[in-house]
């Protein structure tokens, strides 16, 4: 009886699942999901990182035991230390000048109703590759005037303050009567007055004299005064135009300025005409008439900012050109978060725009700030593409970085001892960096 009134009873409440075999089931669903995740992460990052940190203690051929020599020559080897020197002006310079530019430009482009439009044009390159920047500044750090726009505006701005001279190459021809002197010429005999003076040469392209010449014309006798004329004295065609006279078909030096010596001393001086002919007074008889060298000087070609003293610097700048923009867009959206009642109650206060930035904005954006500047710093210690790129060959040992050094080291020396030494050598410096990020991302998270 009782078995038939067990039999017929509902059944009862299904015994409750343990916890612990229910977090379980979680966890080896997660652990599912991430597996594919951390095969590659150990493929790609941790596999290499252990074998280059094995490779570093091997010598080239990988087949001997090194010790710590790899490391030793990273201090002795003269290549590696100059990258390592150039890789501290990085670090200091780059992530500061590009997130100071960022910050005034991100505050000045609060009070413009164009200031999208030019956050959008100073962001533009981050969109263009490492490889791109780099040609395109190649280009524009070229020794060419005509060539590189770096050099086409220094050279303009030189030229309105400093004229050039039209006439680097002229010199003296066949039978001259003038000598060298001092980077310029001089008479050989002196002059009388009355007596016109001729001063051929040679050597000036037609396509690069003055704008203002005209055709060559012999001077004319004054009395009591020196008179001569300088110009050009060549005529296409063999055999054609008199030698030491100005033929038709010349043209005069016009602009070429003139000195009367006596004993050392300049009595006189003056200016060619269009036509090439000059007047004297009568200080310049039985003087010497000299073309100083200012006439000869050749013209300014600009910086060479591709040269040795300068190729570093060049490159920082060609790559604060591209991260400026990064570092305006995060410190302007840290910006739109400042509390604008701050601003104003120090503008209340009295306070100058000044004031208001250095000591109310930029300590509110100090964490955007910290954040720029460690991203940039990691960023630039592994800088290679722009060094690769835009140094020529004959800087790119002063413009080394140690990226390239590795990349050299390991691919073009066939030194992969050394040049796993450098890696390691760079993931030490990264780190520090990268725990500091963390760090103070955990602090922002408990706030």
């Amino acid at each position: 009886m009782a078995s038939a009134a067990a039999a017929g009873a509902p059944p009862g409440p299904a015994a409750p699942r343990s916890r612990k075999s229910v977090t379980g089931t979680r966890r080896t669903v997660a652990a599912l999901f991430l597996l594919p995740a951390l095969v590659l992460l150990g493929a790609l990052v941790v596999y290499p990182i252990g074998y280059s940190l094995v490779r570093s203690f091997y010598n080239a051929s990988g087949d001997g035991f090194a010790g710590f020599d790899n490391y030793k020559t990273l201090f002795t080897d003269d290549g590696i230390r100059t990258a390592l020197k150039n890789n501290v002006l990085w670090v200091v310079f780059a992530p500061a000048v590009a997130t100071a530019l960022g910050l005034v430009f991100a505050v000045l482009t609060e009070r413009v109703r164009w200031g999208t439009a030019f956050k959008l044009v100073v962001f533009m390159p981050m969109a263009i590759s490492m490889l791109a920047a780099g040609i395109i500044f190649r280009l524009v750090y070229d020794q060419d005037p005509d060539k590189g726009v770096a050099n086409a505006v220094w050279v303009g701005v030189h030229d309105t303050f400093a004229q050039s001279s039209a006439f680097p190459k002229a010199h003296p021809g066949r039978d001259s009567p003038l000598r060298p002197d001092q980077g310029g010429f001089v008479t050989k005999e002196p002059v009388r007055a009355g007596q016109p003076v001729t001063l051929p040469l040679v050597g000036v392209a037609p396509d690069q004299l003055p704008d203002d010449a005209k055709k060559a014309a012999a001077a004319k006798p004054e009395p009591g005064k020196v008179t001569g004329s300088t110009w050009q004295d060549f005529t296409r065609g063999t055999g054609v135009g008199r030698l030491g006279a100005p033929d038709p078909s010349e043209v005069g030096y016009a602009g070429m300025r003139i000195e009367a010596v006596k004993d050392g001393k300049v009595v006189a001086s003056t200016k060619a005409s269009g036509d090439g002919t000059f007047t004297l007074p009568a200080a310049a008889d039985g003087a010497l008439l000299r073309l100083p060298a200012g006439n000869f000087r050749e013209p300014y070609n600009g910086v060479d900012w591709l040269g040795p003293a300068l190729v570093t610097p060049s490159i920082i700048g060609s790559y604060v050109w591209m991260w400026a923009g990064f570092a305006m867009v995060l410190i302007a959206a840290g910006l739109a978060g400042v509390p604008r009642e701050l601003l104003e109650a120090a503008r209340v206060d009295g306070a100058t725009e000044w004031q208001v930035f250095r000591k109310v904005t930029v300590p509110l954006l100090a964490p955007v700030l910290a954040v720029v500047v460690v991203t940039l710093m990691i960023n630039v210690l592994k800088v290679f593409d722009l060094v690769f790129i835009i140094a020529p060959g004959s800087s790119q040992d002063d413009a080394n970085v140690l990226a390239l050094e590795l990349y050299r080291k390991g691919f073009a020396e066939g030194q992969p001892g050394i040049a796993s030494a450098i890696s390691v050598f760079l993931l030490l410096l990264v780190i520090p960096v990268m725990l500091f990020n963390v760090r103070r991302l955990r602090r922002e998270v408990r706030r």
